[in-house]
């Protein structure tokens, strides 16, 4: 894990009652507004007291910053001096963690006060998992799931399972997924570390795919927590159809299959993404700026070489199996245009 230098790094102080921590929760900010402080109180008074939580602010420039208000020791404050994105801030703040949980959490997501709690029985439940995610409901329209894990598609195409469904249907169970959304998301620090942590090439955006991609090549699982609850509202900073999120979206969709599918399942891959990207350019012209899009397509041919190089990395090191993978992958044209939840019964 890389990233810039920064001081006042989290003590990982001890709990108001004196428990050690288990977990470093890390927020990134990045002109967060009142979001923050709402995530940041709200983290303060979670039933589980023994975590320490990290703000790492991206040279806003709203002052939210400045506004914060930090709850107890528990909490610090590193100013990164830049922006360096989702992926390099949070790599900031989780190196060299000492505890054996790093969470990541986003300043517009607010956990439920059993969020940590949930989490920690699950880690007991399933001891053998690296990776946790959370039942996320949109904090707008809390009638309605904001995701309940994210979905690789055979087609290349990733999404947040269950994004605007019912929250009815959410999973009654905690069950496997592909991999958690970073929204609000718990990864085992020594598995996290050995993967690299967090692809800072990506910036934002599929970066929590691509890392949960990478921890199942290399053998791990990730457990979908019914219980542990955050209110998320979702591009709430960055915008869903900005020309922001439609260029890294783009760009990144490419650099996740030409560095994560396994050969041969990645020579099925290939020829339906690009079918797949061409519907998408076709089908929300109107509603999307296509130039943002095309742009973010030529970065990601242009960074291939780089993309290919990290590949030789990712697919050296992986223990899982071609049937392994291609099980946890979603194969439905049904699933992608519903955007459904890919959830497994748990194996354990």
């Amino acid at each position: 894990m890389t990233g810039a230098a920064a001081a006042g790094p989290s003590c990982d102080a001890p709990s108001p009652d004196g428990s050690p921590p288990w977990v470093r929760v890390v927020i990134v900010n990045y002109n967060g507004g009142a979001w923050l402080q709402r995530a940041v109180d709200a983290l303060a008074v979670q039933s589980d007291h023994a975590f320490a939580a990290v703000v790492v602010d991206n040279a806003s420039t709203d002052g939210s910053a400045e506004r914060l208000v930090l709850p107890d020791r528990r909490f610090s404050l590193i100013h990164a001096g830049s922006n360096l994105g989702f992926a390099a801030a949070n790599n900031l703040a989780a190196r060299d963690c000492p505890l054996p949980f790093v969470a990541t959490l986003n300043p517009d997501a607010r956990a439920a006060p059993d969020w940590l709690a949930a989490l920690r029985r699950a880690v007991r439940r399933y001891p053998d998992a690296a990776m946790f995610g959370s039942t996320q409901i949109d904090a707008l329209d809390p009638s309605r799931l904001d995701g309940c894990g994210d979905v690789m598609s055979i087609f290349g195409l990733p999404w947040r399972g269950g994004h605007g469904h019912p929250v009815t249907a959410a999973p009654a169970t905690d069950g496997e997924v592909f991999a958690p959304c970073a929204a609000a998301a718990l990864y085992r620090t020594d598995a996290f570390a050995a993967a690299g942590g967090f692809d800072e090439s990506f910036f934002c955006y599929l970066e929590d795919v691509d890392l949960g991609f990478r921890l199942r090549l290399a053998g791990h699982r990730c457990i979908q927590v019914r219980d542990a609850v955050v209110y998320h509202v979702g591009s709430a900073i960055s915008g869903r159809t900005s020309d922001f999120t439609l260029f890294h979206s783009y760009r990144n969709r490419l650099w996740l299959v030409a560095k994560c599918m396994p050969f041969p399942l990645v020579l099925l891959t290939l020829p339906l993404h690009v079918l797949a990207t061409l519907y998408l350019l076709l089908r929300t012209r109107r509603l999307q700026n296509t130039a943002a899009a095309l742009r973010g397509l030529w970065a990601g041919f242009r960074g291939l070489r780089i993309a290919l190089k990290a590949r030789r990395r990712v697919q050296a090191g992986r223990r899982a199996g071609n049937v392994a993978i291609a099980r946890a992958l979603s194969w439905r044209v049904a699933d992608l245009r519903s955007r459904a939840i890919h959830l497994r019964a748990d194996r354990s």
